[in-house]
């Protein structure tokens, strides 16, 4: 038998108002359980077994938890409220209380960002103890080489009491010269209007890492003497970020993707 809610909650949960909004309709008489008026907002109700009517529409019940894939773009920060900048959750199709960023990206990073109201499989996606390997594409300054690589399998040095966990760093592409260092930079939206002579040596690359300290890829990079210029997560844990999925775009996650991400143990 499934839990019993009180009706207050269940008509929030559903969607229908605000718990202080639902508990008027109720008092009002505008609810019908099973039939039956009801004017308490702690009636019980048996979820997907009950009946119950606002206003002559029916309300159904909602999933316990919703999943939300975002592709972040740049200029907006990974919170629920804020006084001074869009949020992330401005994105989100859908007006359920309860909804959080897991985790967080820097306001000028794009790429993938989980949006949900577990905070059971937040916390299991976020503990330290898990290491979920997280994948972001850069473009740093400078010629990235198989020392740097080796450099993040050994752990670096940003400032703190212990080097990062090992990583993987992987070399897309790198620009030894003007020339090949304008192809890159001129993707970069504080690059575009640089003349040739401006240009610098570029990198392109993949850098996987299973911590989330404060602006970590910047500081690693920075470590081995690079400075990050645009930085994009593709994937967390079995999450990819979808090709098609374009910047700003939010869409619920398929039942195969949240499946994985409560296997992954």
């Amino acid at each position: 038998m499934a839990k019993m809610v009180r009706l207050d909650k269940y008509l929030a949960d559903a969607g229908a108002g605000t718990r202080s909004e639902v508990k008027k309709y109720i008092q009002k008489g505008q609810v019908q359980l099973n039939g039956m008026t009801v004017r308490r907002p702690e009636q019980k109700v048996q979820p997907d077994f009950d009946e119950v009517i606002l206003a002559g529409e029916a309300v159904g019940t909602v999933p316990e938890f919703e999943y939300y894939l975002l592709h972040k773009p740049a200029g907006c920060v990974s919170a629920t409220e804020d006084t001074r900048d869009r949020t992330v959750m401005e994105y989100v199709p859908s007006s359920r209380k309860g909804l959080f960023p897991v985790g967080r990206l820097d306001k000028d990073t794009e790429g993938l960002l989980l949006i949900t109201n577990d905070g059971a499989l937040a916390h299991e996606l976020l503990s330290p103890r898990k290491h979920v390997d997280k994948t972001y594409y850069a473009v740093v300054s400078g010629i990235v080489t198989e020392e740097d690589v080796r450099a993040m399998q050994e752990g670096v040095d940003i400032g703190e009491e212990k080097k990062t966990l090992p990583a993987r760093l992987e070399i897309v592409r790198t620009a030894k010269n003007v020339s090949e260092g304008k192809g890159i930079l001129l993707c970069m939206g504080d690059a575009a209007d640089r003349s040739p002579e401006e240009m610098i040596p570029c990198s392109e690359i993949y850098l996987t890492i299973c911590e989330g300290k404060f602006h970590q890829i910047k500081r690693m990079m920075e470590a081995v003497g690079k400075k990050v210029l645009y930085l994009k997560r593709i994937s967390m844990g079995p999450l990819k970020l979808p090709e098609n999925l374009e910047k700003g775009g939010c869409r619920s996650l398929t039942e195969e993707e949240i499946a994985a991400l409560k296997m992954r143990d």
